[in-house]
């Protein structure tokens, strides 16, 4: 017989774990209401901020190339020589400007960046221009830069380089304004035959500043004399006058590059020529970077970007930078650990300087300081 008593269960309720929570519900009041409008505002117009256009434009470390790589510059006519080194032009990448304008959101991010330089547009960009403005203008400066660059490159070298130099214009108030005229072309200087670039610039090397210099001129079926009232800083005499100089190149060189213009890779596509062209190893394995215009005459001239170009150059393996001496000011202070830069002012200067990077012999050449 089961006793019944053993199968009852207790009628209490097993205790809640719950049991002790007191939930109390606030009411929602008009405070409340507002902050959170006002917080949801607040993350919705930051948010609307980040991507606000911008009156600014950004230059980041850009792509380098090797001039020496076989197809970059090409060569017919002289032998050429291999190279175990590299001689690396540098760029500038640049986000804003005619027609793609920054945001808000990535101006900050340039501000925080070393690496980077965050610009009014019109630092960079000549105003009222357009995109296609922009890109003619650029492809004609590297266009221009090239035969500039292979003018010194051979005139380094010790060739005669011929030139018609066409006048394309005269600087206001120069003692060239009103005596020269576009489409005259220069035929002489002083009396002697001018037959190519070098020989105008040595001419005027000779003549103090201030001095009047004839200048023998065809214009049209005429040949004429006209006088011209130099000027210069004090160093050199300066004509004022606008030259497209149009070479006969004794030497057929070619410059195949994609993608990149301006006229800033001027030094060191000469550099690269003249390194083609001679049987000396310049670089011997050093990878060597630079920047700077290059003149007809073999001057270096300041370029924009040079503090992202020394990032770039390091990026991509380089431990020697040549500088352009008017660029010191933006080089000092700036300059990547690894990365030793070297100030050169002319074509003979950055030539010298390779060689002797090359020959190990680097530590002694100028800086900037």
């Amino acid at each position: 017989m089961t006793d019944t008593r053993d199968l009852q269960h207790s009628s209490q309720p097993e205790p809640s774990p719950f049991e002790d929570i007191e939930v109390v519900v606030e009411p929602v009041t008009r405070r409340t209401v507002t902050l959170g409008i006002s917080l949801l505002a607040t993350a919705v117009l930051a948010a609307v901020a980040l991507v606000v256009p911008t009156p600014y434009a950004m230059r980041s470390p850009g792509p380098t190339e090797d001039t020496l790589e076989r197809n970059l510059i090409q060569i017919e006519g002289a032998r050429t020589y291999e190279s175990t080194g590299e001689l690396r032009l540098t760029t500038v990448s640049v986000l804003g400007g005619p027609g793609y304008p920054m945001m808000s959101g990535q101006v900050i991010q340039g501000w925080l960046d070393p690496q980077r330089s965050v610009l009014p547009v019109e630092a960079i960009f000549p105003e009222a221009t357009t995109e296609e403005q922009q890109q003619e203008a650029s492809q004609a400066e590297m266009v221009s830069s090239q035969e500039s660059a292979t003018a010194a490159a051979l005139t380094e070298l010790g060739y005669d380089v011929p030139a018609v130099l066409d006048v394309a214009g005269t600087e206001p108030s120069s003692g060239a304004e009103g005596v020269l005229n576009e489409g005259d072309v220069i035929v002489s200087f002083q009396g002697e035959p001018v037959g190519t670039y070098a020989d105008l610039i040595d001419g005027l090397a000779q003549t103090e500043p201030g001095a009047v210099v004839t200048l023998g001129v065809q214009r049209g079926e005429d040949t004429v004399d006209v006088d011209i009232t130099t000027s210069g800083n004090g160093e050199r005499a300066v004509l004022g006058v606008f030259i497209d100089p149009n070479y006969d190149f004794p030497v057929d060189v070619s410059i195949e590059i994609e993608n990149i213009g301006g006229p800033s890779a001027g030094t060191m596509f000469a550099l690269g020529i003249i390194d083609k062209l001679t049987s000396e190893d310049e670089a011997n394995g050093e990878v060597i970077a630079g920047t700077g215009t290059m003149s007809p005459e073999g001057t270096v001239g300041p370029i924009g970007g040079i503090e992202q170009k020394l990032y770039g150059a390091l990026r991509d393996g380089a431990t020697w930078f040549l500088a352009p001496a008017d660029n010191c000011d933006q080089v000092v202070g700036n300059v990547p650990d690894g990365l030793s830069v070297v100030r050169v002012a002319t074509l003979a200067e950055a030539r010298d300087a390779v060689e002797a990077i090359g020959r190990g012999d680097g530590a002694d050449l100028p800086t900037c300081s």
